[in-house]
């Protein structure tokens, strides 16, 4: 995707984040860090290193517990197959975060606030009602798979663990309270362990290199196969979560870009250069997973492997004496990672849609009870089995809030009376629309197959 084709087609209009929106008395987005990242005049590279940060943050849920059982299956049951529909699901979140972060920096918006000027304020409560649960689901996944993590490596029991994982609304409130560049800091060194853990583990894997770029090529069989349909729908509708499109559309806005034209159009520019270089890394990470479940599980006849533990407990037998331990240091890293990104978007839906501001602390508290309560009751009165459940229950509920976060973002960025000479062209609006239709019934069809599932 070319980036000028993104970028604005036209720069007549200097005041295009006061079009189209009613008037509204709020404060900035994160308030707290506002504008506080200064990106000066400096050469190519550093800009880019001063925008460098926001995609990483967002790439976060690209690669959280949740999409962890879907790519372990993927990759157990048909091999490398399934690796075109990893780097579909990663293109798709190119383009959208790449919307995001255009509202955000035109406008001065982000997506909740934009949707509570845009809708009447009962269907703002509803977009924000919805936006919570799937936030408090997604928030659910990641803790879950923390308390795994611990359990694995330590012998901590899961309820313990789902407490442990709490504590993490202090690390925020300290990293905030540093500057959101400590942030960003920690959130990548977090990533780059993910990365590097996969990196040894596919090593030890040995996977065929012609085979995994097969596997990257779109095959029919993935059609005309319903069971790897199933799965391949299961990716795609996991992959892109709504609480990234919030979160995008605000921390962009850290950024002291000049509010001119031309300064909006650099900054829209270099926000989608990190965010495509951040989510490069979670197709990385998304790829390696299942390259190594197919490596390892597909090759030797463990095609049944689709439970975090059980990958865990065969992989040390199979590839050699610490790659059990790396995976679930690994998982460690993703799922407090998601969970520091998890909770600073719930603080961002609730500020933005309801215009109203708590103190942070208590803002966090709220968000982390809502995922950590049910966690903590399911794993005590039905213990591992009951956490696998729980897993896939967030991410039904994901699968039916997406397309509420989806579609008003592509309206808002297509629509000129709000955008401006920043609007979409026609092209990547219908673009745009296809992705998030097929987003729709992607998700759609996945939720009727699981409720099916259930009820047999």
């Amino acid at each position: 995707m070319a980036i000028s084709k993104i970028l604005p087609p036209r720069d007549d209009d200097a005041s295009v984040a006061d079009r189209g929106w009613r008037r509204a008395r709020a404060a900035p987005s994160l308030q707290e860090v506002y504008r506080t990242v200064p990106v000066g005049h400096a050469t190519f590279l550093r800009k880019l290193l001063a925008f460098a940060g926001p995609g990483y943050l967002v790439a976060v849920g690209y690669m959280d517990p949740g999409n962890w059982a879907t790519d372990l299956a993927g990759g157990a049951r048909f091999g490398y197959t399934l690796l075109s529909v990893v780097l579909l699901s990663n293109l798709m979140a190119v383009l959208l975060q790449g919307l995001a972060s255009k509202l955000g920096i035109v406008t001065g918006r982000d997506l909740a606030q934009a949707c509570r000027d845009h809708y009447s304020p009962p269907v703002s409560v509803a977009l924000w009602i919805g936006c919570e649960i799937a936030i408090a689901a997604c928030d659910l996944a990641e803790v879950i798979g923390s308390a795994i993590a611990l359990n694995l490596l330590f012998g901590i029991t899961l309820p313990v663990g789902i407490a442990i994982t709490g504590f993490d609304v202090l690390l925020l409130l300290y990293l905030q309270n540093r500057g959101v560049r400590v942030l960003e800091a920690l959130v990548i060194a977090l990533i780059a362990t993910v990365g590097l853990c996969f990196l040894f583990e596919i090593i030890l894997a040995r996977p065929g290199v012609a085979a995994i770029a097969k596997g990257f090529v779109p095959s029919g069989q993935i059609l005309s196969n319903r069971e790897m349909l199933y799965v391949a729908i299961g990716i795609l509708g996991a992959t892109v979560m709504p609480h990234n499109l919030y979160l995008h559309s605000s921390i962009v806005q850290t950024r002291r870009y000049e509010e001119t034209v031309a300064g909006k159009r650099e900054a829209v520019r270099f926000a989608f250069f990190d965010s495509t270089i951040a989510l490069t890394f979670a197709l990385f990470i998304n790829a390696a997973i299942l390259i190594i479940a197919a490596a390892s599980f597909h090759t030797s006849g463990h095609a049944a492997v689709g439970e975090i533990q059980d990958a865990y407990k065969l992989l040390s037998p199979l590839l050699g004496a610490g790659a059990s331990t790396l995976f679930a240091l690994a998982l460690l890293a993703s799922g407090q990672n998601s969970t520091l990104t998890g909770t600073l978007a719930g603080q961002i839906v609730m500020e933005g849609f309801l215009n109203i501001r708590l103190r942070p602390w208590l803002r966090r508290l709220i968000t982390r009870l809502i995922a950590i309560v049910p966690a903590a009751v399911t794993a005590i009165f039905y213990g591992a089995s009951g956490t696998a459940q729980l897993l896939i229950f967030s991410q039904v509920v994901l699968s039916l809030q997406l397309s509420f976060a989806v579609f008003p973002l592509v309206r808002f960025t297509s629509d000129a009376t709000k955008m401006g000479g920043f609007v979409n062209p026609l092209w990547l609006k219908a673009l745009a629309y296809l992705v998030a239709v097929v987003i729709a019934a992607l998700n759609v069809w996945l939720l009727v197959q699981t409720l099916r599932t259930w009820m047999a």
